[in-house]
């Protein structure tokens, strides 16, 4: 039960909730915290924020306050690669990565616990690459006090499947196939390499053979095949992905065995792009987009290809809602729409 006391008359009770004090453009935050003892010198400015009044609470075994169900929830929410501290700041609990990684978001279920009403959590977007100790999800309790009963429904929706997870990106061998007459006669210096050697090392993993083929299906299919005893966990080709008849990286890729081959997405740049594999081996083929754009459906594909996703044509149609690079001057990636 609440009942509301004039500040004036407040003196000397304990505040039931933090009370935020927000100075336009510059912060936001609480100016008074849960279990602060109101003091006379209190009074003015708890005033000046616009409160008149001040609740007491007595609390029913039915009913539970917005600081422990906000903890109650993120204990349920977080799951692997996930942590969060006791502390609840303005009804809020912050969940954060714990390493680095991958961060994974049951949509399905999140929408069934915010579908629930008093209660919220938000995140960042399902496969957004995150750092130790980044924000990628917020729970709360939205009254001061809620039903208990909804409080722990929303607890057994989020324990399902622990909604917020941080999946950590394995170090991977890579070999690397460069493919086109131009640079395997010299006519033009490779610039994919750098790239992708870049790509890879930002993300822990090494490279350990790169190969050079001309537009030949078989000698880019032996290059293909020399990654793998060079023990490759994983082997990425580059150019030859179009629909000339000299791009022949395609052909390549099947004669050296692989399966489950999927051409094509829906993701500019990067529409070219393949993914397959050869045993358990990913194969995944890059068109030349990848050389000359900073950020490509490569970049979206790659940590989830690391943490052992298997991609299929559903997956990659998916991927087309958001899938269009703005293009910017200053890239913000992953700090964008781009593949959200």
């Amino acid at each position: 039960m609440k009942q509301q006391i004039p500040v004036a008359q407040a003196v000397g009770m304990v505040l039931p909730h933090d009370i935020t004090e927000i100075v336009p453009g510059k912060s936001k935050g609480p100016a008074f915290r849960k279990g602060h003892i109101i003091q006379h010198a209190d009074v003015e400015r708890l005033r000046q924020l616009g409160k008149e009044h001040i609740y007491v609470l007595e609390l029913s075994a039915d009913e539970v306050h917005e600081n422990e169900a906000a903890l109650l929830m993120a204990a349920a929410l977080a799951g692997s690669g996930v942590e969060y501290s006791d502390e609840v700041t303005e009804g809020k609990v912050s969940i954060k990565a714990a390493h680095d990684g991958l961060l994974k978001i049951d949509k399905e279920a999140l929408f069934c616990f915010n579908l629930l009403g008093e209660v919220m959590c938000s995140t960042l977007h399902n496969h957004t690459p995150v750092k130790k100790g980044e924000q990628v999800a917020a729970v709360r309790l939205i009254p001061l006090v809620g039903e208990r009963s909804l409080v722990m429904q929303a607890v057994a929706v989020a324990e399902e499947t622990k909604i917020v997870q941080v999946l950590p990106l394995p170090k991977v061998k890579a070999g690397l196939v460069i493919t086109g007459n131009e640079v395997f006669s010299g006519r033009i210096e490779d610039k994919f390499e750098a790239v992708l050697r870049s790509k890879l090392t930002a993300l822990g993993s090494e490279v350990v053979y790169v190969g050079f083929a001309p537009d030949n299906a078989a000698l880019i299919a032996l290059e293909i095949k020399n990654c793998l005893e060079a023990g490759a966990d994983l082997v990425i080709t580059s150019g030859g992905m179009s629909v000339d008849p000299d791009d022949l990286t395609r052909t390549g890729i099947r004669e050296a065995g692989a399966e489950d081959i999927v051409y094509g997405t829906p993701v500019l740049p990067g529409a070219m792009f393949l993914v397959g594999k050869i045993g358990t081996i990913p194969v995944l083929g890059l068109p030349a987009c990848g050389m000359f754009h900073k950020i490509t459906v490569f970049d979206l594909v790659l940590p989830r290809i690391l943490t052992g996703e298997q991609l299929t044509r559903e997956d990659l149609a998916a991927m087309g809602h958001g899938g269009l690079c703005r293009n910017c001057t200053i890239c913000h990636y992953p700090v964008c729409n781009f593949g959200k």
